[in-house]
């Protein structure tokens, strides 16, 4: 069984049978017609995070952010964890000995998640480091041409 929470305040029991049951027919890619209970539906999934279990969906018009919980995640939450939450990152090692190429980041500098921070040649190999979450550059620990052996420290964040 999935919880499905609805822009943030209506929360609703589905059942995989339930789902089973809908008759829809994908139009196009993310758009649907949907029969139930003799009615015709039109719905299109505008946006969708499948790591988050998170969607906006249109519906005849109207916009819904729906996020998704299955048995898993209701257990996680029963037991008091928060489903999502991990570790604030605040040092980038290096994941392997390598060559550091190139330090696309400077000290004070803000970064978004994803942002590409340096580049660190390793078995002939480019790797590029991304920031894992967003913050601001405390240090950079590393200089282009450095040798790096595995997990030594190449950037804090503050």
């Amino acid at each position: 069984m999935y919880k499905a929470k609805v822009n943030a305040s209506y929360e609703f029991d589905v059942t995989e049978e339930a789902v089973d049951q809908l008759d829809a027919v994908e139009t196009s890619t993310n758009k649907y017609h949907i029969l139930q209970n003799n009615s015709s539906i039109k719905a299109n999934i505008v946006s969708s995070d499948f790591n988050k279990k998170t969607y906006s969906v249109k519906v005849n018009n109207n916009t819904y952010d729906v996020e998704l919980n299955d048995a898993l995640d209701q257990q996680i939450v029963a037991l008091g964890f928060e489903i999502g939450a991990s570790k604030k990152v605040n040092d980038i090692k290096a994941p392997m000995p390598g060559l550091i190429l190139e330090i696309n980041v400077t000290e004070a500098q803000e970064v978004k998640e994803d942002d590409p921070l340096l580049i660190l040649e390793a078995m002939k190999m480019e790797n590029v480091i991304n920031s894992p979450r967003d913050g601001v550059i405390k240090s950079i620990k590393v200089s282009q041409g450095n040798t790096v052996e595995k997990n030594a420290l190449l950037i804090e964040f503050e």
